[in-house]
C-alpha cells in the first residue's frame, strides 16, 4: 500500500533523532512535512536540510512539523543533525518502512551502475492526516519555499 492525494495516510511509528519516536496519529491536529532524502551529510541533502531549517519558524507559523527521512542509521542521522543545526528531528528508515509506504526507492543510475535508492520528495500531510501535496523527483533548490508555501495555503484554507 502506498500513499495517494486526498487519502488518509496509514499510521506510522518511527525511530527519530532526539532520542524520540515519531508516530504520525499523534500529530493529529497539525500539518506534516516528511521529506525523503539520498544520504545524510552529502551536498545536497546539506543543503536541502538547511533550507528547510532555515524556514522552520514560517513552518511553525503554519502549523507545520518538518521530518526529514533517509536509510542512514540513527548515528549518521544524529551527527548530521547536529553538525548542521537542523531545528527538527530526523527519521532512520534503515528498513525501508517509509520507503515503502511512501514508493521513494526508485532505480537510479550513478557513474553508469544503477542501484536502489531514494528519490528525493516531499509530501505534505493535512492536519486530519490526509495527504495533501506530493513533490516527487525534487530538485532542490527553491524546493523549501514551494513547501512552505503550499503549507500556508493549506494552513489559511483549513
Amino acid at each position: 500500500m502506498t500513499v495517494a492525494i486526498g487519502l488518509p495516510v496509514p499510521d506510522f511509528t518511527a525511530t527519530a533523532t532526539g532520542d524520540t519516536t515519531v508516530t504520525l496519529s499523534a500529530l493529529q491536529g497539525k500539518q506534516v512535512v516528511i521529506y525523503f532524502y539520498p544520504k545524510a551529510s552529502t551536498p545536497g541533502c546539506t543543503t536541502e536540510g538547511g533550507d528547510f531549517r532555515d524556514r522552520k519558524p514560517d513552518f511553525d507559523a503554519a502549523n507545520t512539523v518538518i521530518l526529514g527521512v533517509s536509510r542512514d542509521g540513527l548515528r549518521a542521522q544524529e551527527n548530521f543533525k547536529a553538525k548542521q543545526g537542523f531545528n527538527f528531528e530526523l527519521i532512520t528508515d534503515k528498513d525501508e518502512t517509509l520507503c515503502r509506504l511512501f514508493d521513494v526507492i526508485k532505480l537510479k543510475k550513478l557513474y553508469g551502475k544503477e542501484h536502489l535508492g531514494i528519490e528525493r520528495s516531499t509530501f505534505l500531510i493535512d492536519a486530519e492526516g490526509r495527504l495533501a501535496r506530493e513533490w516527487r523527483g525534487v530538485k532542490v533548490k527553491g524546493h523549501a519555499q514551494e513547501v512552505l508555501e503550499a503549507a500556508q495555503e493549506l494552513h489559511v484554507g483549513s
